[in-house]
């Protein structure tokens, strides 16, 4: 039943937040359960599945819509112990939630913020954050705009050229990760976009 909520919500995505997306962050949950069989397993797919699902960037009405997944959740089994434990992962493990003051997540709450952030990275991460600069029109590069350094909600929200978004997030990203394993994905990852982005910036500055 979530699955079809949430490919119903996110089929008309066209910001990068899609059911694709989702369903790679699902996998990298399951994939970082294998290695914390401590973690409630059912608790960690549910707030994957369903972490975009409440995005203020995402969704017009948050109340409404939280209303609904809330019922959602009901209608699915879960028990009111595990939406909270649910709600409480996707209310406060994105970035821009944690950039002025850090929420300290469960086990659970930290693999599924992993999950969701390594999605963010490597050739993947590259795709979505093109994809995502188009959708809101930003500029692909500007060598005259230098990356911001500190950057409350507010700042996040606001638009600045894409190159500039592997300097402003996606590269601290390494340091920010929870688990070991997803640290590890990570580093590997972030190198593959440092090079890329170097490449970039080699062919869009070229002269003969």
């Amino acid at each position: 039943m979530i699955h079809n909520y949430v490919v119903e919500q996110m089929a008309q995505d066209h910001s990068g937040h899609d059911v694709a997306h989702i369903e790679r962050v699902v996998n990298l949950a399951r994939h970082l359960l294998k290695r914390q069989p401590e973690a409630h397993q059912e608790i960690v797919l549910v707030a994957a599945a369903t972490h975009d699902i409440l995005d203020d960037k995402l969704v017009a009405d948050v109340v409404a819509k939280r209303a609904e997944l809330l019922t959602t959740y009901q209608q699915s089994g879960l028990t009111a112990k595990q939406i909270a434990a649910v709600l409480d992962i996707i209310d406060h493990m994105s970035y821009s939630k944690n950039l002025k003051t850090h929420y300290q997540l469960t086990l659970d709450g930290q693999i599924v913020q992993d999950a969701d952030r390594l999605d963010a990275l490597g050739a993947i991460g590259i795709g979505r954050t093109f994809y995502y600069g188009a959708h809101t029109g930003a500029p692909m590069y500007d060598p005259k705009i230098a990356p911001r350094t500190e950057l409350n909600k507010a700042d996040y929200r606001q638009q600045s050229p894409v190159i500039n978004h592997f300097y402003e997030k996606l590269f601290k990203l390494g340091d920010l990760m929870n688990t070991e394993e997803a640290k590890i994905i990570a580093a590997q990852r972030i190198r593959f976009m440092q090079e890329f982005v170097q490449t970039f910036k080699n062919e869009w500055e070229f002269d003969d």
